[in-house]
């Protein structure tokens, strides 16, 4: 089986191929800004070091939020248009757990900074089995008790996600129309809540 695994939902960007169950290759690195014009050339040399072609993927597995609003849109159109084109089933990681595989303890809390004191917020155990579902919550009213894993400059640990276990553990389920693969930002942009200010 061969497998894309695409996570651009915050200012790094990590591509993987797994082939047969073993990552052939990988790419996890801090884009920040670039992520757009980063992800179609990191993917192409995916391919190319991997020695596959696009038309040979079994699945595709993209993260879809929660996370920086341009970054997911620019991985999922990629992963939409990929499986439309090439009738590839694709299957929704969340950001949260992606972030979460990093540990192995009973409870790990993954973050993500969604600025003004809030954050994105998930609990998973240690086999990626939510605990607490993904949220958008004050950082100050997380009461869950655990190891915490952020990007961000919290006190927590750097995340160094571990894709073999998310793809064990989510390669059996169902896959999703391409045209149905949407984004899970937990909170309205910046413009809805302007409108919705406006609209008051």
């Amino acid at each position: 089986m061969k497998y894309l695994y695409i996570d651009s939902a915050t200012a790094t960007l990590v591509v993987a191929i797994i082939i047969d169950g073993k990552i052939s290759f990988i790419y996890n690195k801090e884009v920040g800004k670039d992520m757009s014009s980063e992800v179609m050339p990191v993917i192409e040399q995916a391919f190319h070091q991997a020695k596959i072609t696009p038309n040979e993927l079994d699945k595709i597995f993209a993260v879809n939020g929660p996370g920086s609003f341009t970054g997911i849109r620019v991985g999922l159109t990629v992963a939409k248009t990929m499986a439309w084109a090439l009738n590839i089933p694709v299957i929704p990681i969340s950001a949260l757990e992606a972030i979460a595989s990093t540990s192995n303890q009973d409870v790990n809390i993954a973050l993500i900074d969604a600025r003004r004191g809030y954050v994105y917020a998930g609990a998973y155990d240690r086999n990626l089995d939510p605990i607490m579902e993904d949220k958008h919550i004050l950082l100050e009213d997380i009461t869950t008790e655990g190891t915490f894993v952020s990007y961000d400059d919290f006190d927590a640990i750097k995340p160094d996600i571990d894709i073999m276990k998310i793809i064990k553990k989510h390669e059996n389920d169902n896959c999703v129309n391409p045209h149905n693969l949407n984004p899970k930002y937990l909170k309205l942009t910046e413009a809805e809540e302007n409108l919705r200010k406006k609209n008051d």
